[in-house]
């Protein structure tokens, strides 16, 4: 088992104590970023960030411990996108005028998303210019800023891309959301791939780290199997504005 996987474990066991279980995967920690106590406080500190006020255009992964946040979001009428379960429909933007008064808590859910957000491709998304914050959930994330996600590399992927089409670079503001029991106090190697963020927001503190490496750049297309590609479409939309050949 590799030391990311070792460090997932044992964060897990850690995280039943203070999880709130999903309504589709429970306390399966390998298919969901749970919700946890005092992630309302975890949110306080990042819509604090000066970064955070000031940006007008930003991408909030769809991890449950970020619903409060993409309500706050929702309430503020900041434009933001959030990718779908496994990136296999996209991307879903909601911006001001979706979400009636009332539904924003709703509409910061996942099923809410689906119902008052609109699908939004890779093209529209670079129209808009720099995404100017992102926040994501984790698995794990060391105290200098190397995070783990499930396993499964969404958030690198959706870097690559992000990166590919020049919307966020070494400066953009990546801030990750945790509970203190997820935060490793151990120096960790990021792989090639792995995102370093610069804030962890957890109900304790704000802490922000001292980044010592530079982050990865683009998808790296022989890391992926053609199955993923062909089942995750802004993947498939990349390799066109690429002029790279359909994956069959």
């Amino acid at each position: 088992m590799s030391k990311s996987n070792i460090i997932r474990q044992q964060i897990w066991t850690k995280l039943k104590d203070v999880a709130k279980p999903d309504t589709r995967f429970d306390m399966n920690f390998a298919e969901v970023i749970p919700d946890f106590e005092g992630s309302e406080i975890a949110t306080d500190h990042i819509v604090g960030m000066p970064e955070c006020k000031d940006a007008e255009f930003l991408f909030i992964t769809p991890d449950n411990c970020l619903v409060d946040l993409r309500r706050r979001l929702i309430e503020q009428e900041k434009p933001f996108f959030m990718s779908t379960y496994g990136i296999y429909r996209g991307f879903l933007l909601i911006e001001p005028g979706m979400v009636p008064k009332g539904s924003e808590l709703y509409a910061a859910w996942l099923d809410g998303m689906e119902h008052f957000g609109r699908p939004i491709s890779l093209e529209e998304i670079s129209k808009r210019g720099k995404i100017d914050f992102l926040v994501t959930g984790a698995s794990a994330v060391s105290d200098d800023g190397v995070r783990f996600g499930k396993g499964h590399g969404f958030f690198d992927l959706e870097w690559g891309m992000f990166t590919d089409l020049g919307l966020v670079g070494e400066d953009t503001p990546v801030v990750a959301t945790v509970h203190d029991c997820q935060v490793v106090h151990e120096k960790l190697h990021p792989s090639d791939t792995d995102i370093l963020v610069d804030h962890i927001a957890t109900p304790g503190k704000l802490h922000t780290v001292e980044r010592r490496a530079k982050r990865p750049h683009g998808v790296i297309w022989d890391l992926l199997e053609p199955e993923q590609i062909r089942q995750t479409p802004p993947l498939q939309e990349l390799r066109a504005i690429q002029g790279l050949a359909p994956v069959t």
